[in-house]
């Protein structure tokens, strides 16, 4: 290679002409390779693309200001075999004249032979057409190639562009193109693209990864976790000199760590490198619109011209963005700035402009109600502290259902938390969800109660305010188990609907949904099941969007309850599952089912005496965080089975005697404790207390049917026990779990009776219905009269492998393989692809259109499904499973 590195010796006055068309001498600096600081950190994965791109006449390489551009290259070109030419461009160099000279003047410094016949500009404003040819006739002939780097090349005139193409076109493979610019250049870039002879490396692909952010931390003598890393290339968006001012900074600092992770941005050395280098750069109408965009997240032309009061924001935005100047385009004129960026500008605009940003968020609150984006309208209105208007636009847009089913429902009951007491009706009713949201019924009943007071006091009626009534009162129902005041807030809904406005019910098909959700769980609450599975069931048959998520999400788990209560834990598990596949499709967080799902699963999995996999499931459902009776219910009566499997009786009785807050008794919640009660007195040895309490319930319910059958014949009364049986409603209904433990008490009567034959048909019956669903419990708690049977033949090969201990297959011993526990989602399978190819976050979220939290969510699900912690052990695993 011969480049010219910092500190090589240049011979001065170099061969050819010394001094350039305006008659000054050349400036060296211009020629020579940028020195690499120490701490500098040679990106592998961008070096390698680099040196692939040698089979392509023409590098772009473009990005903003401290993407790390001009190192990058740098490093790379100090590697190359072969003639290099740098030229760095400035003020100086930016016309025809003077960048031609100079870059002949570096094609000499790199030892490129040129004859003299070339000829040489004397106009620094202007090339002549002659030169052109002579020079692109030279390069064509050169035997090896000359690679030119022509770093900030944004900075050249636009005639140069159509002059270096010509050039580039003509020489052909003599001439290896790399330009290093902020800006896209005017090359016919597209024809380049269409034969392949284009390399691009833009600003996404030099946006550092969590894992080259730790080596650039280290190379400065920090040292971070991935984690750590992590975050702080998500609020830096992987800018290189951003991480760079960050370390040095951190340097400074008595704890790295946390300075990394809580700097203030807007009074930093990466503040003072983005004023000078963009702010202060731009003229001051571009400046001002900064400044008052920075109050947006994301913003369109015509709403930064509704903060301005102009109407020239279109062609600034356009421009910044092609100017790499930390505007980014998010598709259909929708932009947002760089969150550092942001984040300054946003301390600049309280510095400068005091008091105006209240009023900003205020024009951008109205003018967002005007557009439909509810949840953007709700955090400006309470930036502004408008709370009248926002909660009044919350509810005449019929959008309070939102505060429950939108994928940002936690985002805007944090803003309404901090709401101020109004006296609008609306206000009541916003209150009212945030605190039904939270699960505080006496402080959401109260402000229900003064927003029905404001409403009956209203001459129009306000048919939006009062259907938004009806759904929260549905939701207070619910929460207090009274299935009456359900079913009439779902009526008042229905009779509303007929006076609300077709457009606004079509924008929110969540609010029939939460209400069919709520009759649904009142139906179950009060032992409804065959009407609660109705409601429910026309929930999930809606194969809508994100709006109706979290209700049919909701809607399926309950659905698995009412399975479980029948006795068919593996229909229950399938709709868990499908509750949890609408959760990752549409990335809803994690408490959006009230942690039923959890639950059920913890029920099926004691069914399957699988105890310590129920007990890790219901530790992820803590009590006292169950918002409903039906949950809580639920997770004190799994709670309760646990401890009985595990041989804790004592602990189950007092574990299902737990208060349920509700204002109204469950049937079922009654009967299933009444069971749990029964079953921990059989366990120690008290059958008669066990008949009592079961006897006490005077229930129809099969189960509670098998359990008095079970205390009878514990009791010694076989034949009292199968007139029990005998007796069983909707015995030919029922379900494996309750069908099983009515078949084994027959076996064990029949066993009791020296009636082998017939004992040893029941158990295999009960053998054949439990296997598909892996029902081990019910055998478990049989007794000990089945050991013997189970271990003849042919019993034995029917519980061998699933309830009893089989042959031991070939090779145990070795390490057993992986088991895919749940399958990917197919979005999933495309994030574990390109996690393989070392993509970071935003990479992904890039090169899928999705958001950089919606990536983390599927590498969170990633980690779970493959039992992993980090990245690179999900890819390994993945691997092994033969999943890449």
């Amino acid at each position: 290679m011969r480049a010219v590195a910092a500190d090589d010796e240049i011979p001065w006055p170099p061969a050819g002409q010394d001094v350039d068309p305006l008659g000054d001498p050349f400036l060296r600096t211009r020629f020579v390779l940028p020195a690499r600081p120490v701490t500098f950190l040679r990106r592998r994965r961008l070096v390698e693309r680099l040196h692939h791109a040698m089979t392509t006449p023409l590098v772009l390489v473009e990005g903003a200001a401290g993407a790390g551009k001009t190192l990058l290259v740098a490093d790379w070109a100090a590697d190359l075999d072969g003639p290099v030419a740098w030229l760095t461009v400035d003020e100086g160099v930016r016309r025809p004249g003077m960048f031609w000279a100079h870059l002949i003047k570096a094609l000499r410094t790199a030892d490129v032979p040129l004859p003299d016949d070339i000829g040489f500009p004397s106009d620094g404003r202007q090339v002549d057409r002659t030169l052109l040819n002579r020079l692109a006739a030279r390069l064509s002939g050169h035997s090896t190639g000359v690679t030119v780097v022509i770093d900030e090349y944004d900075k050249a005139v636009p005639e140069v562009s159509e002059q270096l193409a010509f050039v580039l076109h003509h020489a052909g493979p003599g001439l290896r193109l790399v330009l290093v610019t902020r800006t896209e250049p005017l090359l016919p870039l597209h024809r380049y693209r269409a034969a392949g002879e284009l390399t691009e490396i833009r600003d996404a692909d030099l946006a550092f990864t969590p894992e080259e952010a730790v080596e650039l931390l280290e190379a400065h003598g920090l040292r971070l976790p991935l984690a750590a890393a992590d975050d702080l290339v998500d609020r830096t968006r992987g800018w290189a000199a951003g991480l760079r001012l960050c370390a040095l900074a951190a340097r400074q600092s008595p704890d790295p760590e946390l300075y990394l992770k809580e700097f203030e941005a807007g009074h930093s050395t990466v503040a003072d490198f983005l004023l000078a280098e963009v702010l202060q750069r731009q003229p001051p109408l571009t400046q001002d619109l900064l400044l008052r965009v920075s109050v947006l997240e994301r913003f369109c032309a015509d709403l930064a011209d509704t903060l301005t009061g102009r109407a020239d924001a279109a062609p600034i935005l356009a421009e910044l963005h092609h100017a790499n100047a930390f505007v980014e385009d998010l598709g259909h004129s929708w932009y947002r700035l760089h969150p550092l960026f942001r984040e300054i500008l946003g301390v600049h605009l309280r510095e400068r402009c005091p008091g105006l940003e209240p009023e900003l968020h205020r024009r951008a609150a109205h003018w967002l109600r005007r557009s439909g984006a509810l949840p953007e309208m709700v955090s400006h209105g309470a930036a502004a502290g408008d709370w009248e208007f926002t909660a009044r636009a919350l509810v005449d847009d019929l959008a309070i259902g939102q505060l429950f089913t939108g994928l940002c429902s936690d985002d805007l009951a944090g803003l309404f938390a901090g709401m101020e007491p109004t006296t609008t009706p609306e206000s009541d009713l916003v209150q009212a969800a945030g605190d039904l949201a939270r699960h505080d019924l006496d402080r959401g009943l109260a402000h229900l109660r003064h927003a029905k007071e404001h409403l009956a006091a209203e001459d129009t009626g306000l048919p939006a305010a009062q259907l938004s009534c009806a759904l929260l009162e549905a939701l207070a129902a619910r929460l207090s188990g009274s299935l009456s005041g359900a079913e009439q807030a779902a009526r008042a809904a229905r009779e509303l609907q007929r006076e609300v406005p077709g457009h606004l019910l079509d924008r929110h098909p969540e609010l029939p949904a939460l209400l069919l959700t709520h009759v649904g769980s009142a139906r179950l609450w009060a032992g409804h099941l065959q009407e609660a599975r109705a409601a429910l069931t026309l929930v999930t048959g809606d194969q809508g969007g994100a709006s109706t998520a979290v209700p049919r999400q909701e809607s399926l788990v309950h659905l698995a309850l009412i399975d479980y209560l029948d006795g068919w834990p593996d229909k229950a598990q399938r709709h868990v599952s499908a509750a949890r596949a609408e959760s990752e499709r549409f990335s809803l967080p994690e408490h959006a089912d009230s942690g039923l799902g959890g639950v059920v699963m913890a029920a099926v999995a004691v069914e399957r005496d699988e105890l310590e996999r129920a007990r890790t499931l219901l530790d992820q459902t803590p009590a006292g965080e169950t918002p409903d009776p039906v949950t809580a219910a639920g997770r004190s009566l799994v709670t309760a089975r646990l401890l009985l499997a595990e041989g804790k009786a004592r602990a189950a009785l007092a574990a299902a005697a737990t208060d349920v807050p509700a204002d109204f008794a469950s049937p079922w919640a009654e009967e299933h404790t009444a069971l749990v009660t029964a079953s921990a007195h059989l366990a120690e040895g008290r059958p008669e207390a066990a008949a009592d309490v079961l006897r006490e319930l005077r229930t129809e319910q099969p189960a509670c049917a098998v359990g008095m059958a079970r205390a009878h014949l514990a009791a010694g009364d076989p034949s009292t026990a199968l007139g029990v049986l005998d007796a069983m409603p909707g015995a030919q209904h029922v379900g494996p779990a309750v069908r099983v433990r009515a078949t084994l008490v027959r076996a064990q009567a029949a066993h009791a009776d020296g009636d082998e034959a017939t004992a040893r048909r029941l158990l295999t019956d009960a053998l054949l219905a439990g296997r598909r669903d892996r029902l081990r419990r019910p055998f478990r708690e049989a007794g000990a009269w089945i050991t013997p049977l189970l271990a003849r033949t042919p019993l034995r090969e029917l519980a061998a492998g699933w309830l009893t201990p089989g042959e031991a297959a070939p090779g145990a011993g070795a390490e057993p393989a992986p088991v895919l526990v749940e399958p990917l989602s197919e979005r999933e399978h495309d994030v574990l692809v390109r996690l393989a190819r070392m993509m970071s976050t935003e990479e992904i979220a890039a090169d899928l259109f999705v958001s950089v939290n919606t990536v983390k969510t599927h590498v969170k699900n990633l980690h779970r499904k493959l039992a992993v912690n980090r990245r690179t052990d999900a890819v390994r695993q993945a691997r092994r499973l033969g999943l890449l």
